[in-house]
């Protein structure tokens, strides 16, 4: 690494960033610092437990994402997975190798970033590891959680279960779009392209939501969508064994999606279905649930809750409709599908 700070002296700036941060942290015994983190986790709750990776030049790319963007990223995605169990996330651990030439200013600004998301939603980092890389930036975040009571999970949801949506889909990919042409399309309001582009390189996990439906009773079952709505759909019918029918005319999708889409000939059904980075909540809840869930979420947060199908009886699959005929949809991001193309983070 660049400059005069060696690995020690690092540890020392990343747990005084940490610490001014969040203090000690509810639960921590011991923190950065010693060579495993003591935490308490609350009595009775479960212990949600998740990690996701990030790599340079498969989910971001240097020339446009910023070390505190990659910060923020890397613990975002992780937030949005405990989000979507209805639980409450609490400890991260976090691993960071970076090439030599790093400078450790810019390690001090990934932290930075990563505080950024976590700290409003109480998260303390507890504790991880550095090293060099010979290839670009990587990075690794455990987050640990708990859930009260029972986790939403993916395997629960039922037939005549309605099936819904927070927020909007494809802004992620309208962004990835914008960042990697390299300047803003024609005809495109400004503050439209500042909304996608952030999208993409800081989402916003839906945590505080996540723990509200989790509480809320009438969710069925629930996961966030992080390769794309199109293949994470599927992986919920899979775990549960049911069918759904998906009407794609009415998948959130909202103005300046449509209009980077339609400024740069792209299609914004296509961004939605198969772009993934979306993060938001795929639920399934119980018919009669629906109104007081969207009622509640609009009033509580300010957020959306848009229903797009049900879940049906039958072989574990989507029927994707439009006008009342069926579609090809995007099916979204395989991480050993194609060759990288800095999207897709989900797990």
């Amino acid at each position: 690494m660049s400059g005069d700070r060696g690995e020690d002296a690092l540890v020392r700036i990343i747990r005084e960033l940490t610490s001014r941060a969040a203090g000690r942290g509810a639960g921590v015994r011991v923190g950065i610092g010693d060579d495993c983190a003591v935490l308490e986790p609350s009595a009775g709750a479960a212990l949600l437990a998740k990690t996701d990776l990030l790599l340079e030049d498969v989910h971001f790319r240097r020339r446009w994402a910023e070390p505190a963007d990659i910060g923020w990223k890397a613990m975002a995605v992780n937030l949005s997975d405990i989000a979507s169990m209805g639980g409450r996330p609490r400890w991260a651990l976090v691993a960071l190798a970076v090439p030599e030439d790093t400078s450790a200013d810019e390690v001090v600004a990934f932290y930075e970033g990563a505080l950024a998301v976590a700290g409003p939603h109480g998260v303390t980092i507890v504790g991880g590891d550095t090293s060099s890389s010979p290839a670009g930036w990587f990075v690794n975040v455990m987050l640990l959680g708990e859930a009260v009571g029972a986790p939403c999970l993916r395997s629960t949801a039922r037939p005549g279960d309605t099936l819904a949506v927070t927020g909007a889909l494809g802004r992620s990919a309208a962004g990835l779009a914008v960042l990697e042409r390299g300047a803003a399309p024609g005809g495109v309001q400004a503050a439209q392209v500042a909304d996608v582009t952030a999208a993409h390189l800081r989402p916003r996990p839906r945590v505080v939501e996540g723990a509200w439906l989790g509480a809320a009773g009438g969710v069925t079952a629930m996961m966030d969508v992080s390769d794309g709505i199109g293949i994470d759909l599927p992986r919920l019918l899979a775990e549960s064994g049911a069918g759904a029918r998906v009407d794609v005319d009415r998948l959130p999708i909202d103005a300046a999606t449509r209009a980077v889409a339609a400024a740069l000939g792209a299609d914004a059904t296509a961004w939605a279905t198969g772009g993934g980075e979306d993060y938001e909540l795929l639920l399934t809840c119980e018919p009669g649930a629906v109104e007081r869930l969207r009622g509640g979420l609009a009033e509580r947060f300010g957020t959306t809750l848009t229903v797009i199908g049900e879940i049906v009886a039958g072989a574990p699959a989507a029927r994707w409709l439009s006008g009342g005929r069926e579609v090809a949809v995007a099916r979204g991001f395989e991480h050993f599908a194609r060759p990288p193309a800095a999207s897709g983070a989900g797990g």
